[in-house]
């Protein structure tokens, strides 16, 4: 017992001191360890997103999933609110055309709320006792359609809509200014969209005029079916001047047109807009629910896109990481995730009209896979791509070398390297409103690390010459032994055996002849294993070893 007790110790010394080694068939191998992106490891190693981000509020951590922020940068952009702002008193206009103002009716939305992009702008239904709206614009720049005499002629206007109630008087929007007719006589200019009989109504008062200024035309359209409360619904106003047709389309489908012309139809003069002077647009007036990227255009907008995510969906890419050692080996990456969509905002909807300014939330759906993130019912997608090598820098100029993956499934024996880098892809569901998403990403590898020394190292002594033994390393990816010798403890700087000078490399022989050496000279020893990477690890060394050649004198009688 006392034997089997002692030996038990031994072992678990040698595990403890092995640190990252554990015995595996007998030998002394290299273990499996863990490298963590996502989940309670955060995403700081994420970066260079295209048409993706991280977010909170879906899983306990966040995660990487299809941002739904719009193009921002088109040059047809007249205004746009996009409401992304985390204050209504940061909210702005990105175009610079137009100078904004708030009221205190008004609040911000985020993500959970948002129909697009990072939030929403929150309307309360009511106004302050001073009258104020709750959004306010005015041109500031005279680039902008609405600036004071201006005429233009496409136009498009476009935004999301979210009522709680859908109650008559509500109005969406509405665009105020005065104008002098032919006979120098003041007239109001107004377009409205506001919510009768639970339908969305557009009404362009005196905003439309003859080519001589002398005739206008008051303009309605309103949409045939009525508006869902609790229920997001895209609206697009838009106006072609060389036909005078002017269309309102709902979630992409045309459901009123006229012709803003002499003949009311195609083929008469076409009327044309021009803005009046002191004009102001306010949105929200008495109106409660959601408001998102609101748009003005200076163009005719041919196809109203409504869906939640680009159908080209988008990637990430991690910066190289850094796995210890070259020719380390990437065995395996799992992956959890799931999809997420949009869902019901009501129940925040409801906690932040009781809380009166306090924003609610209201979770996204989602549908957690855990490891089963390559079975998605709606055909979104995930693609997963590896690189790994020892030279990160090139890197940074080329984007070759990159491997597809599937996750769970062992990856290729060359996938080796000291650094490796990862890059997925991501796109919709069929309907583009629903985005796959990750939580969290575990890389298991292999650190290449040099093989232990070799033991039971003997040296017997010669005539200026030693013999050198030990018995083999255990390490299956061994390479070779390295024999140092010198004439001082520790220090290997031998210079005089015939086969070289120290180190010598003796491939995988576990013995060595040094001839050439001094007789009556101490000499000292020590081994160390290499591995078999390209640029091999060298071990420590064994444990040293010493012996003195001396010269042998025979008898003459021998």
């Amino acid at each position: 017992m006392r034997k089997d007790a002692v030996i038990l110790f031994t072992l678990y010394t040698l595990f403890i001191i092995s640190g990252s080694h554990v015995f595996a068939d007998g030998f002394l191998q290299n273990s499996e360890k863990v490298l963590l992106l996502g989940g309670s490891a955060g995403w700081e190693a994420a970066e260079e997103y295209q048409g993706v981000g991280v977010y909170e509020n879906i899983r306990p951590y966040r995660v990487v999933a299809l941002s739904s922020s719009a193009n921002v940068d088109d040059p047809a952009l007249d205004l746009l609110l996009s409401f992304d702002e985390a204050s209504p008193l940061r909210f702005q206009d990105k175009t610079g055309n137009y100078r904004l103002e708030t009221g205190p009716s008004l609040s911000s939305a985020g993500r959970n709320l948002a129909r697009i992009g990072n939030g929403a702008a929150r309307f309360f239904g009511t106004q302050s006792a001073y009258g104020k709206s709750p959004l306010e614009l005015v041109p500031a720049s005279p680039d902008a359609l609405l600036f004071p005499g201006q005429t233009f002629k496409d136009f498009s206007i476009g935004f999301w809509l979210y009522p709680m109630n859908a109650q008559n008087g509500e109005q969406i929007m509405s665009w105020s200014a005065s104008r002098r007719n032919t006979e120098d006589e003041s007239v109001l200019q107004r377009i409205q969209c506001a919510i009768v009989k639970n339908r969305l109504q557009w009404d362009f008062i005196d905003f439309f005029s003859s080519p001589d200024d002398r005739g206008r035309m008051t303009v309605s359209l309103a949409s045939l079916n009525p508006l869902i409360p609790e229920t997001w619904s895209h609206h697009l106003i838009r106006f072609d001047s060389d036909t005078g047709r002017m269309e309102y389309l709902v979630n992409g489908e045309i459901e009123g047109i006229v012709y803003v012309s002499s003949a009311g139809r195609e083929g008469g003069d076409v009327y044309l807009p021009r803005s009046g002077n002191n004009g102001h647009l306010t949105l929200g007036n008495r109106y409660t629910g959601l408001l998102d990227e609101f748009r003005i255009y200076n163009i005719y907008l041919e196809h109203a896109d409504t869906a939640k995510f680009a159908a080209r969906g988008g990637n990430f890419r991690t910066r190289p990481l850094n796995l210890g050692g070259t020719n380390s080996r990437v065995k395996r990456i799992d992956v959890s995730g799931g999809i997420t969509s949009s869902g019901s905002v009501s129940a925040g909807m409801t906690a932040g009209m009781t809380a009166g300014m306090t924003a609610g939330s209201a979770p996204v759906r989602n549908t957690y896979l855990g490891d089963r993130i390559t079975q998605f019912t709606n055909h979104e997608a995930l693609q997963f791509f590896i690189r790994a090598g020892d030279n990160p820098y090139a890197w940074d100029h080329d984007d070759s070398g990159w491997v597809s993956f599937v996750p769970g499934a062992d990856l290729p024996d060359e996938t080796r390297g000291k650094w490796m880098q990862l890059m997925v892809t991501m796109y919709p569901g069929s309907d583009r409103e629903s985005s796959p998403y990750i939580d969290e990403m575990k890389i298991s590898y292999f650190e290449d690390r040099a093989p232990p020394p070799p033991s039971m190292i003997h040296a017997a002594a010669r005539d200026g010459a030693v013999d050198l033994s030990w018995k083999a390393s255990s390490d299956p990816d061994l390479g070779g032994y390295l024999v140092y010798y010198g004439t001082a403890r520790g220090e290997y700087f031998g210079e005089n055996a015939i086969i070289g000078v120290s180190p010598i490399d003796v491939g995988n022989s576990t013995s060595i002849h040094l001839d050439g050496l001094e007789n009556g000279t101490l000499y000292y020893f020590a081994v160390a294993a290499y591995d078999k990477a390209r640029e091999p690890h060298i071990g420590e060394f064994s444990q040293e070893a010493a012996a003195r050649p001396l010269r042998v004198f025979f008898p003459a009688s021998y």
